[in-house]
């Protein structure tokens, strides 16, 4: 096989390579949900696509210690919205995903929870809650994916549930105890999340392939729900057993957040200029990762049917090769608020990215010679980064002068091909007007896939903290 051209990639890193510099505080545990572990939220419910309090505030001391008002356009669980609030921020996040957003509602609902009505309303279901029939109202309905995921047993209490919730009063309680259920959906399933999909235990009776899968124990719904209420009691009670929230509130008025549902595509176009003083996020990866797939009991506990979560996957940054071409989309989308010029602004950026088309063209040719194990994967990488450089288009614009963006990201391998997800992004921010202060890296990247690393050998790919300054 001819040798595949890497010369636009090595010329940007040479371009840019003395501003990429290891940082010894950053590790993966502080960029993933592991530094979380020990706080309430993420002891309820394990988000592992968030990152931690610990980097969010680390970023903020370190380049913006004054006040302001903070964006995240790919807010997840709140994160960065909890953490910055805490500093005395104003935030607000933009997701689409509403595993994300039911969550930062049910942590927003936590803070206005009376300790004494939450005990009173645990110890209710704890000695009145039964499951007689499954004959009620409001029932789980399954999408192909999530059929047979719970025991039977299981699936009637959980329906049960649904409908006592709907009996209770109080919606910030109500909320919390809808809550609890959808942070124990995996625990008391058949399934495990697995990176891009869900793995099946063999007890589910379903096809599983060469081996089979043993999760280990799985949990009946009353013992797992009951353990979720102490752990959520427990967690909302100060040191000397006093309610959590309201002894804050007598010392620190927090400032609101908000949170937006929906693509940040769609929304970021629609806010006025210089409107933050900090942008900080991490989008999904250029990894194929589905999160509609991953959440999807989550989503079907939410009300969402086979339909409507489709219709999300395509709303969904292109991060998986089922994500289809949303460029005639943002055309009208720019169109309609007289932005035309820019949106051509933000095509010719993409156009003009020499290491951009080397990449497709790259991708392209190991596709015409079958060594990608998936034919969409060019489709995907060419429409991630366009609709990444929109992304950082908005964030430049609705940014402050002097206002920093920090974003959190991956570069990732196909086919043996490094692609420098933090170099091709930092060249569109350069041409949008930023300036880059630095690209620090963890000390460690990211290894192959066992896959990869069979055919291309071991090799790290650099995982990123990017920072750049409306100047």
């Amino acid at each position: 096989m001819a040798k595949l051209n890497n010369d636009n990639r090595k010329f940007l890193f040479e371009k840019y390579k003395k501003q990429i510099e290891i940082d010894p505080n950053l590790n993966r545990t502080v960029v993933s949900f592991q530094a979380n572990k020990k706080e309430n939220f993420y002891r309820w419910f394990k988000y592992k696509e968030g990152f931690s309090k610990r980097l969010i505030k680390y970023f903020l001391m370190k380049y913006h210690p004054s006040k302001g008002h903070i964006l995240d356009p790919f807010a997840g669980v709140g994160s960065t919205l909890f953490s910055a609030r805490e500093l005395g921020w104003s935030t607000t996040g933009i997701e689409l995903l509403p595993v994300g957003v039911f969550s930062f509602e049910s942590r927003m609902a936590s803070e206005s929870v009376r300790l004494s009505n939450l005990k009173e309303e645990i110890d209710k279901f704890q000695s009145k809650f039964e499951v007689v029939e499954n004959n009620v109202p409001r029932k789980i309905n399954h999408i192909p994916i999530t059929k047979s995921a719970f025991p039977e047993e299981t699936e009637n209490c959980l329906n049960r549930f649904l409908n006592y919730c709907d009996n209770i009063e109080d919606p910030n309680i109500k909320k919390l105890f809808e809550f609890s259920a959808f942070s124990i959906l995996e625990e008391i399933s058949y399934t495990r999340k697995d990176g891009q999909y869900l793995r099946w235990d063999h007890r589910a009776n379903k096809s599983w392939g060469k081996t089979k899968f043993n999760k280990g124990k799985i949990y009946s719904f009353t013992e797992s729900i009951n353990k979720k209420f102490s752990q959520v009691y427990q967690d909302l009670q100060d040191g000397n057993g006093n309610d959590l929230f309201s002894q804050i509130e007598e010392k620190i008025v927090y400032e609101p957040s908000n949170i937006l549902q929906g693509s940040s595509l769609e929304l970021m176009p629609l806010f006025q200029d210089n409107l933050f003083d900090f942008v900080m996020t991490s989008p999904p990866y250029c990894n194929r990762y589905d999160y509609t797939r991953t959440y999807a009991l989550e989503l079907i506990f939410l009300g969402y049917n086979d339909e409507q979560i489709k219709q999300l996957r395509q709303e969904m940054l292109s991060c998986t090769v089922e994500n289809k071409d949303k460029i005639e989309k943002l055309k009208k989308i720019y169109s309609k608020e007289n932005k035309i010029k820019e949106f051509e602004k933000v095509i010719s950026c993409y156009n003009s990215s020499e290491a951009m088309q080397e990449v497709n063209t790259v991708l392209n040719k190991l596709n015409e010679l079958k060594m990608l194990n998936n034919s969409n994967i060019p489709r995907m990488v060419k429409n991630y980064f366009l609709e990444m450089a929109f992304i950082v288009f908005e964030m430049y614009r609705v940014l402050k002068h002097g206002g920093y963006s920090v974003m959190v990201n991956d570069n990732v391998r196909y086919g043996g091909q490094e692609i420098p997800v933090d170099l091709i992004l930092t060249e569109f921010a350069l041409k949008f007007g930023f300036n880059l202060e630095k690209i620090w890296t963890l000390p460690t990247g990211k290894g192959n896939s066992s896959q990869q690393m069979g055919n291309h050998g071991r090799s790290e790919l650099r995982k990123c903290v990017y920072v750049w300054r409306k100047i």
